[in-house]
């Protein structure tokens, strides 16, 4: 039996390039300061940030998320099983091993890797109220329930519509496919996988005035010399320094 870890303490891969967003403004949306020293030079700076996140189906840079990890909110802990080679992406095609859908085939419309979550496109289904006050009796909402990938569901084989495993394994060409574990069948990876926060796929994507353009990065635009950032800036503008600095001695 696997071994189950607590929480995961990092984003995972799936999750940065889902949202397109730089990993260094992902940690800063995420941080949580619980103490410091006061800024004085008596003190040695010193921060004592969180270290551990509680993963839900809310992105860790969105304010739901900041709300459900707020201090002194204490939560029932939760394992993870880890899964060394993931295969499960948005677009895939799957069955519901347990639940009242059992049995049912679906489509992968969200992953939450951090918790080996799934949620199947109008299956697994169940209502929650919203909006609900004193004089309101709210409304009922419509939405699907994640799926643990490790147990509750399973990729379809293409080539049969059943059940099964996959692996990770590398063709004759040195292309790394998913294979069915049952028939060795390839499954192919879904368009789907490719969407992002700016694209559906990478093809149909138009650049921007202020993207990065594969020309710029091929460019080499700074060449370092031995220089300070003021002598470069008075070269660039023709300033000739003609003082000097006084003398400076050290007891």
């Amino acid at each position: 039996m696997p071994r189950l870890t607590s929480l995961l303490k990092t984003v995972s891969d799936m999750t940065k390039k889902t949202s397109n967003l730089p990993e260094k403004y992902i940690e800063r949306a995420m941080e949580q300061v619980g103490w410091q020293t006061p800024k004085a030079i008596q003190y040695r700076q010193t921060v004592v940030k969180r270290k551990k996140y509680r993963f839900t189906t809310n992105r860790p840079w969105t304010h739901q998320f900041q709300q459900q990890n707020q201090p002194g909110h204490h939560h029932k802990k939760v394992f993870v099983e880890p899964v060394l080679e993931w295969t499960f992406f948005k677009g895939d095609r799957v069955q519901i091993l347990e639940g009242k859908d059992k049995g049912k085939h679906g489509l992968v419309n969200y992953v939450v890797q951090e918790r080996n979550w799934v949620m199947v496109e109008g299956l697994n289904c169940h209502y929650r109220c919203i909006g609900r006050k004193k004089n309101y009796p709210g409304m009922m909402v419509k939405s699907e329930a994640p799926l643990l990938v490790t147990t509750q569901v399973a990729l379809v084989d293409p080539s049969d519509d059943q059940p099964t495993q996959a692996e990770w394994r590398f063709t004759e060409e040195g292309e790394r496919v998913r294979v069915s574990t049952r028939t060795g069948r390839i499954i192919p990876l879904p368009k789907l996988s490719e969407e992002t926060v700016d694209y559906k796929t990478k093809s149909t994507y138009v650049e921007q005035k202020k993207d990065t353009t594969a020309d710029d990065l091929a460019r080499i635009t700074f060449e370092p010399e031995l220089k300070t950032f003021e002598m470069d800036i008075a070269d660039k503008m023709g300033i000739k320094e003609d003082r000097f600095p006084c003398k400076t001695y050290w007891y």
